[in-house]
């Protein structure tokens, strides 16, 4: 009788579409995170993230930022690495939430806080603890969110006097209604991404 060979148990599956994103420069620069694969989740480019990074570095130390379609967090650690005080995340997708938690913890972050929910939703109300110095605004393309959301921030006090406002959107997006006292301090296209910053004016 020919004895068959032991099959090799198979190796488990790997978890699905789990990638990273780099931190640039600062305190954690270098260091990498767990990034989930969520539906229209689209981490911002290392290429765009050195540019943007630039532009707003002389308003970074110690300011409080909003990552408010945090996706992988990518934007708001960043600026928590390099000296932003505070950044509240938001992000909708309960895989992507739970590993923000989890890259918080990875790397010690105590000034962080993660909502789990719905960005418009949070917007609808004046914030519990304050304005924001720095809000970045990157929603998933395609789906109409970006105009609802900066007029959220807007009506509803969610900007410090003087706030930057970061917004990435898709490339054929060539116009969208902003209020009518922000204005354009830098922009750039790299690919499918148009990318700006947006100054509000004091005293509003």
């Amino acid at each position: 009788m020919v004895k068959r060979a032991n099959r090799k148990p198979s190796s488990p599956t790997p978890s699905r579409g789990v990638g990273s994103v780099r931190i640039i420069a600062g305190r954690w620069r270098g260091r990498k995170l767990a990034v989930q694969d969520a539906q229209g989740l689209r981490p911002t480019t290392d290429r765009v993230k050195e540019t943007v990074f630039n532009w707003l570095a002389p308003y970074l130390p110690e300011a409080r930022c909003l990552d408010i379609f945090a996706g992988s967090g990518g934007l708001g650690f960043e600026a928590l690495s390099r000296g932003a005080s505070w950044v509240h995340f938001c992000e909708k997708h309960p895989a992507a939430a739970k590993q923000l938690r989890a890259n918080v913890d990875h790397l010690g972050a105590q000034n962080a806080h993660i909502d789990c929910g719905d960005a418009l939703a949070l917007l609808a109300t004046a914030p519990k603890d304050g304005p924001y110095d720095i809000v970045f605004v990157d929603p998933p393309f395609h789906q109409g969110l970006l105009e609802d959301t900066l007029a959220a921030l807007d009506a509803n006090h969610w900007l410090a006097p003087n706030a930057c406002v970061y917004i990435e959107a898709e490339s054929n997006l060539e116009a969208y209604q902003i209020p009518a006292h922000w204005h354009c301090h830098r922009e750039k296209r790299a690919g499918q991404v148009n990318y700006r910053l947006y100054f509000t004016e004091p005293d509003h």
